[in-house]
């Protein structure tokens, strides 16, 4: 199965929030409202920095994958 690189996700005990989810390495999920990330994944502190560029452009790619998704949802309900 070919598993998407982001998802959408929600949670009825957490009815104020939307997260999105990085299935790929490093995997982590990201509070969209309170723009918190939860790593899934063991990251070093040695790895975080040298790759600190890299993992903020994932969340930034995960922002933008979450803003892409809603425009398009909300243009077909304008249909």
């Amino acid at each position: 199965m070919k598993t998407p690189k982001f998802l959408i996700a929600d949670n009825s005990d957490f009815p104020d929030e939307i997260f999105v989810l990085h299935t790929e390495y490093p995997r982590f999920l990201l509070n969209v409202i309170t723009e918190d990330v939860e790593w899934l994944d063991d990251i070093s502190p040695k790895e975080a920095e040298e790759n600190k560029d890299v993992l903020v452009k994932l969340v930034e790619d995960a922002f933008k994958f979450y803003d892409e998704e809603m425009e398009k949802y909300l243009t077909d309900d304008a249909d």
